[in-house]
């Protein structure tokens, strides 16, 4: 008779303690110590819980409730059909339980035939030969209900004991996991976005040396999901599985912890154990058996690494066990540091717009895509959750009680203000287990203030109260904060609205009384009816923002206001004009920043003796004197002070870091007690028209960063210290010298220089500075070489530096990571990059086999491809060199010389390498195709392999385009002989995607007495580094050579390749992100740390004017961030309420470029002028309600650049920019117009960007 007992093994982590997955029935006289036991301790084993006879039922009880409840909970049962299994009735009972469940509840049922025929048990034979006995049992009644019932059974798909009871033992254990899925959570079918995430991390479980993987992210991210996911995929590849869900909250609690160690170390060893008392000695438990077992554990929700310690003890692991922790602090390697342990890290992403929409819509629609008329309101959902699933799925379901628009519009709303309850919960968590009440109050600051803003400036301004510089650190390891590679401080829009809430909850109806104010209408009511109090610590108030948003009855605010507010540290004032004494202003304050001071000297009684930043951009004054010594101030910026024309007293702020006096135009005086400063590191005098130079900059011993550009007649005199390493000097007019050599032969940690708009024909050998990381030359138009850049530099500008023909480096391999040369016509040679030479001036030897194209060298073939290489150039033929390959395109001539020994009417043909009578050796192949251009949208590829693994794929750079309806030709010649051998079969194709025509293709062998080839060789040696050389650069993972150095991801953004065509060109294996980047070096860009260093250091108080170094896009999302605004194309139609429009075209319109308010009747018109005089502008419309301009149109840059030479252009102030993809290419002085554009693709559309900056 089958009766009770329980494994608390959990065979589903969503089981509970009183549940099992299998029931077992079986005759306990036949298998109880034998086949039954075994039977049970491999369900035990692998995880299953069991419900079998008992061990724990005290006698007397009745065994039938128990049984009968046993049954109803399992999933399955495992009925042991054996001798004398028919000849107990509590069996034939379990057996009509167990069916009937079968028919009610879908539970799976399992025979198994012990020694015993099936048909015996369906006929009633043998020992299944059940009668009526004279016993209150076995009545007539039951007789025929339990035929019945063996009868159903054995029909059933049952298993019949053969071969070694061992391995029939192991089919019984993987039918029921393959059944029921026993160890798996229940995760919806299609999780969005999760086979992406896993893709990233599969290789762990591979992975034999990595123990750990560490899934790390913000709450509601789904860290969980994705463990559970990758837990659902692996379960069936190791002995015992085990997940412990809470830990961090769960370990608070002894009893919490115990049960958690008692869990963890019963899965671990697949059956149960006795309880033991002690943490420590359950932990020297697990310790031990994790030494042995091979196993899958994940622990969730770890938040200290004491916790691992406590759970898994500090031994050996067995190697091919797997734990997956999740958390939501950023596990670093210092966890396992002292320990044989070794994690792989990786922090979840969020999901994109796309995914994004589609959890949405699931939850709200129960779609994948939004009803209609909804769509903007989703949009505007996604905005607010920014990719956090957990937020998608709640606001999903929240917006599906009522799919009415009303209903989301009002929804949608409320979320400006308060966030939904169930999201707070699981952000607010994070919040609440940070380490100290400074980092919270930090959290608190940055949230309301500073988000955009400059790490390494708010670190300073906040360190003396909050711990500024560790607490950040603190912030990023919990994902409540993250530092851009601009080095600017960003959050997620959920966790900088909880930060807001927590401050909206000191007190719901009375800002003045919460201890940050930042809403504009709450500052100005606060300051027009002095309602501030001693409870503030921060108050931002953005007057000209105001305005636009409610009408504004008073400008006139006094300084009285500010009275009552005596903590107060951080004030942050736009525009705003305050009447009074400043006296009682706060002594505590750290941060003023008041862009449009109002004054036009600093006020004698304003207390600040505590401030660490002073941030007077736009300012009114005209002279520059501190009333008192100033010990704590490190920032002072004054940039676009247009009427400061004096500084006095620097000395008063010994300890001054930074100096910003951008576009101080009247500035003509620095008292010379600058030189004083011994800590300045950063000075910024760019568009300083009236200062000299100073004689102190040498004296400036710590400087780093100095920033002086501006047009002059005569070179200034320049004298840097050696510390110096960011250098700016653009505009300048500056010529080799005896007083300035430019060799900067002792400033050796020069890391960025910018020497645009030079005069000079040469510069010297750099390569003795080995820290240099960017060079930007743009617009020197009268360099013609320069020899030696050293091995450092990762980019290189040299736009529209007309007259420069030749690049070469210290080293021949080319390791730039950015390199802009468009403008340059006269440049032939990049070495290691690139070389294209007209025939014309090439020599006979130079064309090894292609003397003959001498004949032809005055044929013009148009050349596309590359815009940056093409614009301006010859169209006479030109003769390419790039990866060895050497390569050109004619029209379509009849030459003798040209035919090949192989050849094929299509795209691809395939030749059998042959022995050579003479016994030559092979040294490359000359291949050539036919073709027509149907389009300009061309895509293809040159594609070589061979049975011996040889596969090349090449793209060239440029290529020719005949004239409409013509036949162009593509000549080739690759050294690629040392790869082929007698025998091996070769396939030479043109693999097209689109926009070319192939009308045949022909192949050549060339050998090693070949004279010519020789020559080729000899002329051109430099170039023999690629093909034959080092390929390591250019390999893909399956072998393949991607020899491109073109994006072609981009083209899959807009259509033009398809990663189905990918797939063909390179095979299934390769995923084509694998190329994507391959612009410029043929790998994926990889900034080494040094470099990525550079171009996080002090972004934002360099000003926009260094902006130029980085060339990081980025969006702020803060309105006291900067006064530089960015907006994408689709913002168009929230900004045009009500517009005029002045239309100089009526081309059709094609691109958008932006909207920005400025502030003066004089300025729109101004700008207005100068932007009508480019060619391109379509429209430009004026909002007459806000005073937003919005500029429509397709800009040419070279009409830009003759429009400025020609002076055809009017200054405008503030200074415009039309920016392309922010790739500078075309600028001059800070007050004209500049264009910035990236090279023309059709199909893609360019998002031009209108910065306005200065005083608007």
């Amino acid at each position: 008779m089958a009766s009770s007992s329980s494994s608390s093994i959990m065979a589903s982590p969503a089981s509970n303690a009183n549940s099992y997955v299998v029931f077992l029935s079986f005759r306990g006289e036949d298998t109880r110590h034998s086949f039954t036991d075994h039977l049970y301790k491999e369900l035990t084993r692998a995880g299953i819980s069991t419900f079998r006879d008992n061990e724990d039922i005290n006698r007397g009880e009745e065994l039938k409730p128990e049984i009968e409840k046993a049954i109803k909970e399992s999933r399955a049962s495992i009925v042991v059909l054996s001798q004398s299994y028919a000849t107990s009735t509590w069996c034939l009972d379990e057996l009509m339980l167990i069916l009937e469940q079968r028919r009610e509840c879908n539970h799976f049922v399992l025979p198994v035939f012990y020694h015993v025929d099936p048909s015996d048990v369906g006929k009633h034979s043998k020992t299944f030969a059940i009668e009526v006995k004279d016993s209150s049992r076995w009545t007539e009644y039951n007789v025929n209900l339990w035929k019945k019932a063996l009868e159903e059974v054995a029909v059933l798909a049952g298993m019949i004991l053969s071969g070694p009871e061992t391995e029939f033992l192991k089919k019984i254990v993987d039918t029921i996991y393959n059944k029921l899925d026993c160890k798996k959570f229940h995760l919806p079918v299609n999780l969005t976005g999760m086979a992406t995430r896993y893709k990233d991390i599969k290789s762990f479980i591979n992975e034999p040396n990595v123990n750990f993987l560490a899934i790390c992210g913000m709450g509601g991210s789904g860290k969980t999901t994705l463990a559970k996911y990758i837990y659902n995929s692996s379960w069936r590849s190791f002995e015992n599985m085990s997940f412990l869900e809470e830990i961090g909250d769960r370990c608070k609690r002894y009893d919490d912890l115990l049960q958690l160690q008692e869990q963890l170390l019963n899965d671990i060893l697949g059956g149960k154990n006795r309880k033991i008392p002690s943490v420590s000695q359950i932990t020297c438990k697990i310790e031990e058996a994790l030494q042995t077992k091979r196993v899958f554990i994940v622990l969730d929700d770890i938040t200290d690494h004491r916790q691992l310690v406590t759970l898994l003890g500090t031994g050996k692991i067995n190697s091919q066990s797997k734990i997956i922790i999740t958390s939501r602090v950023l596990i670093t390697d210092q966890w396992f540091e002292s320990r044989s342990w070794r994690c792989q890290k990786y922090t979840i992403r969020l999901l994109n717009d796309d995914e994004s929409l589609s959890l949405l819509c699931d939850h709200a629609f129960i779609s994948k895509f939004p009803t209609e008329g909804f769509k903007k309101l989703a949009i505007q959902a996604l905005h607010y959750c920014e990719g956090n699933p957990l937020a998608l799925a709640m606001l999903g379901r929240l917006l599906a009680e009522d799919n009415s628009i009303p209903f989301w519009e009002s929804t949608l709303r409320s979320l400006e203000k308060e966030i939904v309850s169930g999201i707070q919960c699981i952000l607010l968590r994070s919040y609440e287990l940070l380490p100290h009440e400074s980092n919270r109050q930090l959290f608190l600051h940055i949230a309301c203030f500073y988000i955009g803003k400059d790490k390494d400036y708010v670190e300073k301004i906040l360190e003396p109260d909050y711990y500024a510089l560790s607490g950040i650190k603190i912030l990023s390891n919990r994902f409540l904060l993250s530092v851009s590679p601009k080095n600017k401080l960003m959050m997620h829009s959920l966790l900088q609205e909880m930060g807001k809430d927590i401050v909206r909850q000191e007190t719901l109806k009375f800002p003045a009384k919460r201890s940050r104010v930042w809403l504009n209408s709450d500052s100005y009511k606060i300051l027009t009816k002095g309602e501030g109090s001693e409870t503030v610590e921060g108050l931002a108030l953005d007057l000209e923002m105001l305005r636009t948003e409610v009408p504004v009855k008073s400008l006139d605010l006094k300084t009285d206001a500010l009275n009552n507010m005596d903590k107060l540290k951080l004030l942050h004032l736009n525009f705003v004009y305050l009447d009074g004494s400043y006296e009682n202003v706060s002594e505590d304050l750290r941060w003023l920043c008041w862009f449009g001071f109002h004054l036009k000297t600093i006020p004698s009684d304003l207390s600040m003796g505590k401030l660490v930043a002073i941030d007077m951009s736009y300012s009114n004054l005209e002279v520059f004197e501190l009333p008192m010594v100033l010990q704590s101030l490190k920032i002072l910026n004054l940039k676009d002070s247009y009427n400061l024309f004096e500084i006095r007293n620097l000395s008063r702020i010994p300890h001054l870091e930074t100096l910003i006096l951008w576009s101080c135009h009247r500035l003509v005086y620095i008292c010379e007690t600058i030189g004083e400063l011994k800590n300045l590191s950063v000075l910024n005098m760019t568009g300083c028209k009236s200062l000299f130079m100073m004689e102190h900059a040498n004296l400036l011993v710590g400087l780093e960063a100095f920033t002086f550009s501006r047009r002059v007649e005569k070179q200034p005199t320049f004298s840097f210290p050696h510390s110096i390493r960011q250098l700016f000097l653009k505009d300048c007019n500056l010529e080799c010298t005896d007083s300035f050599p430019l060799s900067f032969s002792v400033q050796l940690s020069l890391e960025y220089l910018n020497l645009c708009n030079s005069l000079f024909e040469f510069l010297p050998c750099y390569d003795h500075l080995r820290n240099l990381r960017v060079l930007d030359l743009s617009f020197c138009t009268r360099l013609k070489w320069f020899l030696c850049l050293p091995n450092t530099l990762a980019e290189l500008y040299v736009y529209y530096c007309t007259l420069l023909e030749r690049i070469t480096f210290e080293s021949p391999r080319f390791t730039l990571q950015e390199l802009g040369y468009e403008g340059c016509i006269s440049l032939w040679e990049i070495e290691g990059f690139i070389k294209l030479v007209p025939v014309a001036k090439l020599e006979e030897n130079d064309l090894g086999r292609m003397k003959w194209l001498k004949e032809y060298q005055n044929h013009e073939v148009c050349l596309v491809g590359d815009d940056e290489l093409t614009k301006g150039r010859s169209s006479c033929i030109q003769m390419l060199y790039e990866f060895d390959i050497m390569s050109t395109s004619l029209p379509d001539i009849k030459d003798p010389n040209m035919k090949p020994t192989y050849v094929s009417e299509f795209s691809s043909l395939y030749l059998n390498v042959p022995s050579d009578p003479d016994n030559r050796k092979i040294k490359g192949l000359d291949v050539t195709f036919r073709y027509k251009i149907l389009s300009d949208d061309c895509a293809w590829f040159c594609k070589i392999s061979a049975t011996n693994g040889v596969d090349f794929m090449y793209n060239p750079k440029v290529f020719g385009k005949p004239d409409s309806d013509e036949v162009g030709i593509w000549l080739s010649y690759w050294p690629i002989g040392n790869n082929l051998n007698v025998g091996d079969i070769v396939n030479v194709s043109i693999v097209v995607k689109s926009g070319l025509e192939v009308h045949g293709c022909g192949v050549s062998l060339v050998y090693t007495d070949d004279k010519v080839a020789e020559e080729i060789l000899e002329n051109n040696k430099g170039w023999v580094e690629i093909l034959g050389g080092n390929l390591s650069g250019f390999q893909l993972s399956t072998g393949s050579y991607y020899l491109c150095r073109r994006d072609f991801f981009e083209l899959m953004e807009v259509d033009r390749l398809t990663p189905d065509w990918f797939r063909n060109l390179v095979g299934d294996t390769i995923h084509f992100i694998e190329v994507q980047g391959w612009r410029k070096t043929g790998r994926p860009k990889q900034l080494n740390q040094s470099f990525t260093e550079l171009k996080t250091v002090r972004c934002i108080i360099h000003g926009p004017e260094l902006e130029e170094i980085y060339k990081i896009p980025e969006m702020s999302k803060s309105s006291f961030v900067d006064r530089t605004l960015e907006f994408p194309s689709s913002m168009l139609g929230k900004t045009m309420k009500s517009t005029r429009s002045f239309n100089s075209s009526d081309t059709t319109i094609k691109e958008i470029v932006l909207g920005v308010n400025l502030r003066s009747q004089t300025q729109k018109q101004e700008v207005i002028e100068a932007l009508s005089e480019l060619q391109g502008i379509h429209s430009i419309h004026v909002d007459t309600e806000d005073g937003r301009l919005t500029v429509i149109g397709d800009l040419d840059p070279v009409n830009a650049v003759n429009c400025q030479k020609n002076d055809e252009v009017p200054q405008v102030p503030p200074a415009i920019y039309l920016a392309q993809d922010q790739r500078l290419l075309i600028r001059t002085d800070c007050h004209n117009i500049t264009l910035i554009r990236k090279k023309k693709i059709k199909k893609y559309r360019h998002n031009l960007i209108l910065y306005v900056t200065g005083n608007a």
